[in-house]
C-alpha cells in the first residue's frame, strides 16, 4: 500500500495535478453559459474527468518527450521522469490510459465530442515537440488550454457558437502570455541547447513586450465573448477586471524575475477562479 501511495505521489508531481486550476474554470464557464445556468451533475462529472484526463495526457507526453531536456536543466533535474522514480514505460502507460479515458468520456457525452477527441489529443501532444523547431510552442500551449471552453460548450450543446470561440481565443493568448513570462527562467538554458523559445531567440525585452501584447488581446477577446454571449454587468467586470490582474502580473515579473513563479501560479490561478465566480453570479442576478 505504501508503494502505491508513493507511486501516486510521483505521478502527481509528474503532472503537477494542482495546476489543473488553469483550465477547469474556463471549461465550466463555457458550460454555464451554454446551459444558461446549471448543466447537471452528470456533465459536471464528465467535464472534470475530461479535463483531468486531457491534462494528464498532455503533461505525460511533455514529460516523456522532455526527458533529455529536463535531465540537463538544473531547474527540472529532480523531476520524477528523470531522477529514476518513474521509468519511461510507466509514463507511456500513464499517457495511453489517460488518452483512453478522454476518448471514452467523449463517447459518453455526444457524437461531436467523440469526433473531436482524437484531434484534440493530437494538439495536446504536439506542444512538447514544437519548441524543438519553432518559437510558436508558446502559442501551441495556449491553443491546448484554449480548447477547454470549446470542449465545455460541445459537451452541453454539441455546437461551437461564436462566443465560445472568442472565449477560447482569450484563453489562448492568456496562456501564451504567461508561458512567455515563465519561459524567461530558462532563457540561457534554451540558448545553450538550441531550443526555440521566444526568449532565447528574441531576448527578454521582446518577450516582455509580446507577453503584454498577448494579454491585451486576452482582455479584448474576453470582452467580446461577454458581449457576444449577451451576458451582464458582472461578466463585463470579470473580463475587464482580468486586465488589471494581468497588468499586475506583468508588473510583478518586470520588477523582479524571481517573482515569476508567484505570477505564474498564484495570480493566474486566482484569475480563473474569480472569472468563473463572477460568471456564475452574473447568471444568478440576471
Amino acid at each position: 500500500m505504501e508503494r502505491i501511495v508513493k507511486k501516486a505521489k510521483d505521478f502527481n508531481e509528474l503532472v503537477m495535478f494542482e495546476h489543473s486550476i488553469f483550465s477547469l474554470p474556463f471549461i465550466f464557464i463555457a458550460m454555464v453559459v451554454a446551459a444558461d445556468g446549471w448543466f447537471g451533475f452528470w456533465l459536471l462529472f464528465m467535464g472534470v474527468l475530461a479535463a483531468l484526463s486531457a491534462r494528464n495526457f498532455a503533461m505525460g507526453v511533455n514529460r516523456y518527450a522532455d526527458r533529455d531536456v529536463d535531465a540537463a536543466n538544473p531547474r527540472t533535474a529532480s523531476r520524477p521522469n528523470v531522477d529514476g522514480r518513474l521509468d519511461s514505460f510507466s509514463i507511456l502507460i500513464f499517457i495511453w490510459v489517460n488518452a483512453a479515458i478522454f476518448v471514452g468520456v467523449a463517447y459518453m457525452i455526444n457524437p461531436l465530442a467523440l469526433k473531436l477527441s482524437v484531434p484534440i489529443l493530437l494538439v495536446l501532444g504536439s506542444y512538447s515537440y514544437f519548441k524543438r523547431f519553432s518559437p510558436l510552442a508558446h502559442v501551441v500551449l495556449g491553443i491546448s488550454l484554449g480548447l477547454a471552453p470549446i470542449a465545455g460548450v460541445v459537451a452541453v450543446s454539441a455546437t461551437i457558437p461564436l462566443w465560445s470561440v472568442l472565449l477560447s481565443l482569450g484563453v489562448i493568448f492568456w496562456v501564451a502570455g504567461f508561458d512567455l513570462l515563465y519561459s524567461l527562467q530558462d532563457i540561457d538554458f534554451d540558448k545553450e541547447k538550441g531550443l526555440h523559445s521566444i526568449p532565447s531567440i528574441y531576448g527578454a525585452e521582446a518577450t516582455l513586450f509580446i507577453s503584454a501584447l498577448f494579454h491585451m488581446l486576452t482582455v479584448i477577446f474576453w470582452t467580446l465573448f461577454v458581449w457576444s454571449a449577451g451576458l451582464g454587468i458582472l461578466a463585463f467586470v470579470a473580463a475587464l477586471g482580468s486586465g488589471l490582474v494581468l497588468a499586475y502580473e506583468q508588473k510583478l515579473v518586470r520588477k523582479d524575475f524571481t517573482q515569476i513563479d508567484r505570477a505564474f501560479f498564484t495570480v493566474n490561478g486566482y484569475l480563473g477562479i474569480v472569472f468563473f465566480a463572477l460568471i456564475i453570479l452574473d447568471k444568478v442576478v440576471s
